[in-house]
């Protein structure tokens, strides 16, 4: 990687495109810093960190500590992000979006330009819940409906300008904008993540104490991160022959493919969405100040992933049973949306291909089916490992960490598309990279 990193840095080209990146980024991480206008960051941390406890963790990892501090990219890149997902829902259930899908050029570029709109539209709705919930809870101290405003337009503005600086990085810089500024705001959390591990379980603990646990978090972490590149590179390839054609005089054709599914098929949308629901009852309570009582309480602790794990807290185990399903279900539902096999079987069909052994049309659309079920329920169970991974050692040991198995499936996915991004523009300028080596 670091190999490759250097040998494009002697691209002027490519040294240009990484700079131009690189003074995005610390864009972004100064928008991070600065508060917004009328609000007492104090106040708004401390609410949070008390009273939603780990319900706005996730999003947090997101935005690089900036929304729990509510800086003026609090937001950042979150409502791009659930905007791309409703998008890609609705591609499936509305004709029109898929007709628009299936355009070209065109078609992407009217695309792009919708989830701007909904995603517009997201962060006023997500900084008008927050600034109108905050309010009643007192967190952004004495302040009427011309603070309220204001705070709406200063994030509604903050993600609108990190989502154009994403754009500009995918234009004029190195990989994915979008994804590139959400590696960096998970990475940014990390030194203070390690921090933390070192005072907990280092810092005043005897030697022989000390070195073991230094070991189990290296071990931990290395392990992990091992296993989610695995995890995102396994593929299972389907070999599929195309028959010979006559071309004049001569036979041509014959040739040897594969189709490539993914194990982790669906990569990390099922977490998202698992820990986007589960945590819609907490945040509906805590911000309009819902009264509840001790079974609701209990109820509410379940869901929340702190509560995981804890020997303290067995009745929390059915919020993570809960968990587990949610991400079942969404794997294969998100994986069903991505993949036809009745389509890919049809093509095949119409360009003479077959997977050998089996008949073309249904049955092979039936194959494909059987095989993507595997493969889907695999993947969801690797998921699920990374995933619970942070959230065991924080329920039995209070390891409290931002970064957590979706942050590793998101940086080791984000820097392997990039590095492969660079790969790819170094070789067709005739320069040999780490993948020949």
């Amino acid at each position: 990687m670091f190999k490759t990193l250097v040998n494009a840095l002697k691209i002027e080209q490519l040294r240009k495109k990484i700079f131009y990146t690189f003074w995005i980024i610390v864009v972004v991480r100064l928008g991070c810093q600065l508060p917004i206008p009328g609000i007492d960051v104090a106040q708004v941390k401390a609410y949070l960190e008390s009273v939603v406890g780990s319900s706005f963790s996730f999003i947090d990892s997101f935005t690089g500590g900036s929304f729990l501090s509510m800086s003026v990219f609090a937001l950042s890149v979150t409502p791009y992000i659930t905007g791309s997902i409703i998008m890609q829902l609705l591609t499936i259930a509305i004709p029109a979006l898929e007709e628009m899908q299936r355009d070209g050029e065109d078609g992407r570029k009217k695309m792009t330009q919708i989830t701007r709109y909904l995603s517009v539209g997201l962060a006023i709705i997500e900084s008008l819940g927050l600034s109108i919930g905050f309010s009643r809870q007192g967190a952004l101290g004495d302040v009427g409906a011309a603070a309220i405003i204001v705070i709406v337009i200063t994030l509604t503005a903050g993600s609108c300008i990190i989502m154009w600086l994403g754009e500009r990085i995918s234009d004029k810089g190195i990989g994915n904008g979008i994804s590139i500024i959400l590696l960096i705001n998970i990475v940014s959390r990390m030194p203070a993540d390690f921090t933390n591990l070192y005072e907990m379980f280092v810092k005043g603990k005897a030697l022989v104490q000390a070195l073991i646990a230094i070991c189990v978090i290296a071990v931990v972490v290395i392990g992990t991160t091992i296993f989610v590149i695995i995890l995102q590179d396994a593929e299972r390839r389907i070999p599929v022959q195309y028959s010979k054609k006559v071309q004049g005089r001569k036979l041509a054709g014959s040739q040897a493919s594969y189709i490539p599914l993914k194990v982790n098929t669906a990569g990390v949308i099922p977490i998202i969405f698992a820990a986007s629901l589960l945590s819609v009852p907490s945040i509906i309570i805590n911000l309009f100040n819902i009264s509840a009582g001790t079974t609701w309480q209990k109820i509410l602790q379940g869901l929340n992933q702190n509560y995981w794990f804890n020997p303290e807290y067995p009745w929390a185990s059915v919020g993570l049973l809960i968990y587990i399903f949610l991400n079942i279900v969404f794997a294969y539902f998100y994986t069903s949306i991505t993949f036809n096999p009745m389509e890919v079987a049809n093509n095949m069909k119409k360009s003479g291909g077959f997977i050998p052994g089996i008949r073309p049309g249904k049955p092979t659309q039936d194959y494909l089916n059987k095989i993507l079920n595997y493969i889907v329920l695999i993947g969801v169970i690797g998921l699920l490992i990374v995933a619970l991974i942070p959230i065991f050692f924080n329920g039995v040991f209070k390891a409290d960490v931002s970064f957590g198995g979706t942050s590793l499936i998101i940086i080791v996915g984000v820097i392997l598309e990039t590095m492969k991004q660079l790969e790819s523009q170094m070789l067709v300028r005739n320069y040999t990279g780490f993948l020949n080596h």
